[in-house]
């Protein structure tokens, strides 16, 4: 893909993203807000923010790190803002964080940004209030794929030694939430086929996660697939389906932090994750 038809993606999908988002509160009153915090020398991409309950001071809590979707070409924390502080609401401490994008910066650089980001939760965990032993995750679309393969890296160490950078010693999120994922890069070369399908490459280390999809969905059949997968390695996994015929849920709805169906998700999620803490 070149980067004139990227940005042309890039420019119809944000316009939808700013629809949905149009007349949200960007500072809240009920959520602290850290802004534009540098995780590497890219200070365009390789930035982050974090999100914690209003009030809660420096008091540890468990975390959330959000890896957004947008086909792998686009996508930055300011179009997760909103649904990554409504998340913070939840009781959680939340890190959306932006990735350097394809065209320009090809796989695998999405998922390098997302190893140094794990490193940056562990190493600032004082600072910003983390619970080091309860780190979350949860990737939509294309960021399931990179959240999915992120995860690979961390439980299987053949897996792993195929990559020339490392997720942090030793570390493995505690549970995911991966939503309306694309857990195969279907523009793949043949050479890189493998290496990048994250249902190909599931262990029984792969962490808890709970699977969503929903009737509108045009990724269903990842994950379903997925679904089989974590089945065959007898990994835990909850698969949560969303909407019905007459309420067709599209991909993704779960961000439009309005939807009573997307709060619904949300919850379910979070509820999810405090199994595990």
């Amino acid at each position: 893909m070149t980067t004139t038809k990227a940005e042309k993606i890039r420019r119809e999908i944000k316009a939808n993203d700013d629809k949905r988002d149009a007349g949200l509160e960007r500072y809240p009153a009920d959520v602290e807000r850290f802004d534009d915090i540098a995780y590497g020398p890219d200070r365009r991409f390789q930035v982050l923010d974090v999100y914690r309950p209003a009030g809660s001071g420096k008091t540890p809590l468990p975390v959330i790190v959000s890896v957004h979707g947008g086909g792998w070409i686009y996508g930055t924390k300011e179009t997760y803002q909103f649904y990554c502080m409504d998340l913070a609401r939840r009781g959680f401490a939340v890190v959306n964080f932006t990735y350097r994008l394809a065209p320009e910066d090809p796989f695998p650089a999405c998922l390098e940004d997302t190893c140094s980001v794990f490193g940056w939760v562990l190493d600032n965990a004082g600072e910003y209030g983390f619970d080091r032993e309860h780190v979350f995750a949860l990737g939509d679309s294309a960021g399931g794929h990179i959240l999915a393969l992120f995860c690979e890296m961390c439980a299987d160490p053949d897996y792993r030694a195929l990559f020339d950078f490392k997720p942090p010693e030793g570390f493995a999120p505690t549970a995911v939430a991966l939503n309306c994922g694309a857990y195969r890069y279907k523009r793949a070369k043949a050479a890189e086929k493998q290496l990048l399908d994250a249902t190909g490459n599931v262990t029984d280390r792969f962490p808890p996660a709970f699977l969503m999809t929903s009737t509108g969905d045009f990724l269903i059949n990842d994950a379903l697939k997925m679904a089989k997968a974590l089945a065959e390695k007898l990994v835990p996994f909850e698969l949560h389906y969303y909407g019905s015929k007459d309420n067709r849920l599209g991909h993704v709805f779960h961000c439009d932090t309005r939807l009573p169906d997307a709060r619904r998700c949300n919850d379910d999620e979070c509820a999810f994750f405090r199994k595990f803490i």
